[in-house]
């Protein structure tokens, strides 16, 4: 049997968690609005056409933040387009994947969402076709009280509060040749500096997230980032961060190391952010905001819309891999706790999402659902700088990679160890706590399937599902466990427990 070692020291830690590293991502794409969140003839609807099915499924993850309305989408958007009487909205041709767009739901809508399902808005502004002038109305129209053009117009329309959004997106993948209103480095930094001038100038406490690279391959990452921060570096607060993984060659053991360029991908930013503010010699630290990442391949990328409404795009169905590949990009963005305070996982609900609906139908949870949960749910507090060390194996395109993928974190006393088990075969896991005295496992629950390739479907929502068969336990101020091949494991440890083994 494969072992492998955690030693845990409660005084050490890498930093605290902010709850928005569990944010997530609904873009006008697809049907993650229109036959998603929003089904005004939904059996579930609610007085405002929200699904009540799947507002219960975003409550029970626990969704803090949700970024919005894109993506490549809201690089053609007119945000006035969707606000005021929704019978004298335009629809408008979707250019970024070339669908309608009838603007039923904009963003009085969408905030009246995000109210309902308990989480924050990260909303982005339309940097590609427009610009300083559509970013600061924005924020007035959504930000100021009254007393001014876009505020009184926002109370015409029956919203007397300000929604008082804190965090701001500058655009959306900017260095992409596929983006409308692609730019080169110099010209987004430019404009993303002078944005977030007349943007703050309404609001002095908004924060503000510019445009990173859109993936770590482009032949542009890091000159990209060094050239936009040389503009912006005293106007923003994060920088951003996106990357999809694939297992096309359905090659388990390449798949699930992927995560060693994730972590590769998150250290070179932070370097090229404090390289940035060394040429400044500035004190203030940039943050990351990773706000796009998932596994994303079942589905054709390159598919488009043919300019219908809500066209079914991007619908990955995904499996058990996929959601250990999941768990393990969770790990690799908690290691990260001191810089990473914002992360999206891309997206919520249909497109590419966690959650699947069908459109007059029923709502179910994704394989990947499930590590999220876990994180959202259980990982609050402070990651604790864990020691880990464990057997490795080399694959196709990595070498040395740890058969464990490990974090600890803690609240109010209570640890939580999110292990994965890359391997093939069962690995013996020793964490030692002997540092936190008298502790038992609260519960050690499970995610495996003799099938890596099963998946939830409408008919069997329920095929695949954690289960409480863990064997964790703890001894002489060691916890043990026997992590089941190919596994997602939650244990969680606190004092004055008992250990329950029950099956879900």
């Amino acid at each position: 049997m494969k072992t492998a070692k955690i030693k845990v020291e409660r005084n050490f830690q890498i930093g605290r968690i902010d709850r928005r590293i569990y944010g997530s991502f609904i873009e006008h794409l697809g049907r993650a609005v229109y036959g998603g969140i929003y089904e005004p003839g939904h059996e579930t609807a609610d007085e405002d056409g929200f699904r009540r099915d799947v507002l219960e499924l975003v409550k029970e993850i626990g969704v803090p933040a949700v970024r919005y309305p894109g993506g490549n989408f809201v690089s053609a958007y007119n945000w006035e387009d969707g606000v005021g009487p929704a019978a004298e909205r335009p629809r408008r041709l979707e250019l970024a994947w070339q669908s309608v767009e009838p603007n039923e739901v904009g963003t009085n809508e969408f905030m009246k969402w995000a109210g309902k399902a308990g989480a924050e808005v990260i909303m982005a502004v339309n940097l590609g076709t427009r610009g300083v002038d559509a970013a600061r109305n924005l924020v007035e129209y959504c930000n100021h009280d009254s007393g001014s053009y876009y505020s009184d117009l926002r109370r015409s329309h029956g919203v007397k509060e300000p929604h008082r959004i804190r965090t701001w997106c500058l655009g959306n993948e900017m260095d992409g040749p596929w983006q409308m209103g692609h730019k080169t480095a110099e010209e987004y930094g430019r404009l993303a500096c002078e944005a977030a001038n007349a943007m703050r100038a309404v609001d002095p406490d908004i924060e503000l997230v510019a445009c990173g690279s859109s993936n770590h391959v482009i032949k542009t990452f890091g000159s990209w980032e060094l050239a936009v921060l040389e503009e912006c570096y005293d106007q923003v607060d994060y920088i951003s961060l996106h990357t999809y993984y694939k297992n096309r060659a359905k090659d388990t053991a390449n798949f699930l190391a992927k995560t060693l360029d994730m972590d590769r991908q998150i250290s070179d930013v932070i370097a090229l952010c404090d390289a940035a503010g060394a040429v400044k010699r500035s004190k203030k630290k940039i943050n990351l905001s990773f706000d796009e990442w998932n596994v994303w391949y079942h589905s054709d990328s390159r598919k488009k819309g043919n300019w219908q409404a809500a066209p079914p795009i991007l619908e990955d169905i995904y499996n058990v891999e996929d959601a250990l590949a999941v768990g393990s990009m969770l790990i690799t963005l908690l290691r990260h706790a001191d810089r990473v305070k914002i992360a999206c996982l891309a997206q919520l609900v249909n497109v590419i999402g966690a959650i699947m609906t069908e459109t007059g139908g029923s709502a179910w949870r994704q394989t990947i659902f499930y590590p999220y949960m876990h994180a959202s749910r259980y990982g609050r507090g402070r990651v604790l700088d864990a020691k880990i060390t464990s057997e490795k194996y080399d694959c196709r395109e990595y070498t040395d990679v740890p058969y464990l993928d490990a974090v600890v974190t803690e609240q109010e006393g209570e640890l939580t160890v999110f292990a994965l088990n890359r391997g093939e075969e069962e690995l013996h896991l020793t964490c030692d706590i002997q540092g936190y005295g008298t502790y038992s496992v609260k519960e050690h629950i499970t995610l495996y399937d003799t099938d890596r390739y099963a998946s939830n479907t409408a008919a069997c929502p329920n095929r695949v599902v954690p289960r409480r068969d863990g064997n964790a336990a703890v001894e002489d101020g060691c916890c043990h466990a026997v992590l089941k091949p190919l596994s997602w494991n939650v244990i969680r440890i606190s004092a004055g427990t008992v250990k329950k083994y029950e099956t879900r």
